[in-house]
């Protein structure tokens, strides 16, 4: 695992506060679904603060008349995070040191334990025995292959939470999407739109159902 690896959301999190000079800002369900769809599909975390301070300096560089409005979204910064990796990819690859987890064992186990708990409370019996039979003492020493065990499960409990989610639940999960994403829609590509829709619909749809995220991204948040 890289440097910061399961720090992603929190690092993104507090980088955009600083960025934006405001640190009691909170990030929308909207930005929380866009690190995700970041998170899932590679984005490197550099990349990502590299963009946001990208993004700000540009709004900053405008004249007074232009900035009346604040930044009140990570969505602004989207197109300055994919030049950002565009450069990163382009560029000499560079070595990452390997750094502890930043999370003990116990941590995890404490994790699974009141997840298992949680799904066993909403019928989802299997999934909870899932969780509970994975060997940690084993798998804590390779963290990659844990967060795919982990991420399994999740996928299986994100499926049946769809399928059991009302039409009109989703249709409203949609329209509060496309409210969202509005300003912002030019500034992003096709893929990345679907991608992000993706993201949002899933955890609109635990939230309603009250299940939990598994994967260790989730871990003290």
């Amino acid at each position: 695992m890289s440097d910061n690896y399961f720090n992603y959301f929190t690092e993104i999190e507090e980088h955009f506060q600083r960025a934006r000079g405001t640190g009691l800002f909170l990030l929308s369900p909207l930005d929380w679904a866009l690190i995700e769809a970041w998170k899932n599909s590679g984005m490197p975390l550099e990349a990502v603060l590299r963009g946001i301070d990208a993004a700000f300096e540009k709004w900053r560089a405008r004249p007074a008349r232009a900035r009346f409005q604040m930044v009140n979204s990570l969505a602004y910064c989207a197109q300055a995070i994919a030049a950002e990796a565009q450069a990163m990819a382009e560029g000499a690859p560079k070595v990452r040191k390997e750094t502890p987890p930043p999370f003990s064992i116990e941590d995890v186990r404490a994790h699974i334990a009141r997840h298992s708990e949680t799904l066993r409370a909403a019928g989802q019996v299997d999934l909870a025995e899932s969780l509970e039979s994975l060997p940690l003492e084993t798998l804590y020493g390779d963290l990659e292959q844990l967060e795919q065990r982990l991420t399994a499960i999740e996928e299986q409990m994100i499926a049946r939470a769809r399928a059991a989610a009302s039409e009109e639940a989703l249709f409203e999960a949609r329209r509060a999407l496309d409210q969202e994403l509005k300003p912002y829609r030019g500034k992003m590509s096709t893929e990345q739109l679907a991608m992000l829709e993706r993201q949002f619909l899933d955890r609109k749809v635990l939230e309603t159902a009250r299940l939990p995220r598994l994967s260790l991204f989730y871990l003290g948040l």
